[in-house]
């Protein structure tokens, strides 16, 4: 007969996916936490102080301590595992690699929240890479965790619709829910109902790697499209940018929502303004236009792009993102 006992559970997490599912671990009956892990503080801001992660900053909210782990698969840590011998080791959003020692170590293995539909976008920054590929869905993938990266094989998935104008943020955010909304009834499955996991077909595996600055860089050689996919997928982190020159020095302006321009009469070079004023800023792609419609410059709050146009003359023809050697007169006035 199963056990009706409550499975032990230890949570590594980091990101603000694992939130909710810290609040499903810890507030569901079939599920005794007997501990969070999480990446050690940094320091940031202004005084340059420790910051926790999200998830170190939300189990102190519920009256929790988290472990700070600078590495999962080092000696100490793994001693302290084995003393606690939870029957699970779940996994979101954490930023590091299990090496073997540890993913032997649970009864039940280590169970990772993957937030895409597996093969499909393995790797660091699933969510960003589902909006930048124009997917029509995504989802989550309740995975057994084995040496590759993403590869073990699936218990469950469960998917959803990709917004048209939903953001990286917004679409981690419910993807979160949903994976907390289903965790729990999966776990109890996994360690007391024997659910197998089936292993990921061989085709259809991409890769989606960590996100660095440089990847918010507009280039207006892509389409309209591609680049508003990018401007979605780089949001809230890195953020897209694009060059100009402007009292003769270049500044840099972070783009933070754009449209698609429908009706465009004529084509300029990528990235030559086509028009700039109180009908809107439109920028030529290298297919279609894109209308930018909130802008940061640097040093500036964020604004609406004609609130923006109001303060600084860009003429018709400059371009935006040209290369420091083809720059020219290319410029705006304040």
């Amino acid at each position: 007969m199963a056990s009706s006992e409550p499975v032990s559970v230890y949570y590594l997490a980091s990101g603000r996916l694992g939130v909710p599912l810290l609040d499903a671990l810890a507030g569901d009956a079939r599920i005794r936490l007997v501990g969070v892990g999480t990446q050690p503080d940094r320091l940031g801001g202004r005084h340059r102080r420790p910051i926790a992660t999200p998830i170190g900053a939300h189990a102190e909210r519920l009256g929790r301590t988290a472990d700070r782990v600078p590495s999962v698969n080092a000696d100490a840590f793994l001693s302290r595992l084995s003393a606690i011998a939870p029957e699970v080791v779940v996994v979101a959003s954490f930023g590091q690699i299990l090496k073997p020692a540890l993913l032997a170590l649970p009864a039940c293995g280590c169970f990772n929240v993957h937030a895409s539909l597996l093969p499909r976008h393995r790797g660091a920054a699933p969510v960003s890479a589902a909006i930048l590929a124009g997917d029509a869905r995504t989802g989550i993938s309740f995975m057994r965790m084995d040496a590759g990266l993403d590869t073990g094989p699936v218990y469950r998935t469960l998917s959803t619709p990709i917004g048209p104008t939903e953001t990286t943020g917004e679409l981690e955010e419910r993807l979160a829910h949903l994976a907390a909304g289903g965790l729990v009834d999966c776990l109890w499955e996994v360690a007391r109902g024997g659910l197998a996991a089936v292993p990921q077909p061989r085709e259809g595996v991409t890769y989606a790697a960590r996100l660095v600055k440089e990847d918010g860089r507009l280039d207006w050689s892509l389409s309209a499209l591609q680049l508003s996919r990018q401007v979605r997928a780089m949001a809230p982190w890195p953020g897209t940018f694009t060059e100009m020159l402007t009292g003769g020095r270049r500044l840099r302006l972070q783009v933070l929502s754009v449209a698609v321009q429908a009706g465009v009469l004529h084509r300029g070079q990528p990235g030559e303004v086509l028009q700039a004023d109180g009908d809107g800023w439109v920028i030529a792609c290298g297919e279609g236009a894109l209308r930018l419609t909130r802008v940061r410059a640097e040093g500036r709050a964020a604004m609406d792009a004609d609130a923006f146009l109001r303060g600084h003359r860009v003429p018709v023809g400059t371009r935006l993102g040209v290369p420091e050697h083809e720059e020219g007169q290319n410029s705006f006035s304040s």
